[in-house]
Formats: C-alpha cells, structure tokens, sequence
C-alpha cells in the first residue's frame, strides 16, 4: 500500500478523508496514531511535528495534515 492516512478514534476529519479515498477507490492503510505511540512518531516525522490529523502520506510522501478547505483535525 502506498498511501497511510495517520488518524485517531473520533475524528470526524478523519473519517472524511477515509470516505474520500474509498469513494476513489484509492486502496490505503489506516493507522491510529492516538494509541499507537510507534505510529505516532512516524505520523510527527513525516510531519514535522505537526500532531493534526489526518496526517496523509503518499508512498512515503508527505501529503499534509487536516481536511477540508481549510484543512482542519
């Protein structure tokens, strides 16, 4: 799987950005970055900090953080 979606339980955002993807039909992995302390430290690597999610990752790209126009999480 190239694309990571970094997320926690009860996002709202979160869940927009998965049903975006489904709806494309873009297959992607879904971490929880509230409670997995070890995905966590990836999701703050590849976003330089920045703790919002959904932190979405593109075959080892960063993608950005948040959702929406503005992006928000």
């Amino acid at each position: 799987m190239s694309l990571i979606i970094y997320s926690k339980p009860g996002c709202p955002y979160c869940e927009k950005a998965r049903a975006h993807y489904r709806s494309a039909g873009v297959d992607f992995v879904d971490y929880d970055a509230q409670n997995d302390k070890q995905r966590q430290r990836e999701m703050l690597q590849f976003s330089g900090g920045d703790p919002t999610v959904p932190c979405i990752v593109d075959n080892g790209v960063y993608i950005g953080s948040g959702w929406g126009s503005p992006p928000r999480g």
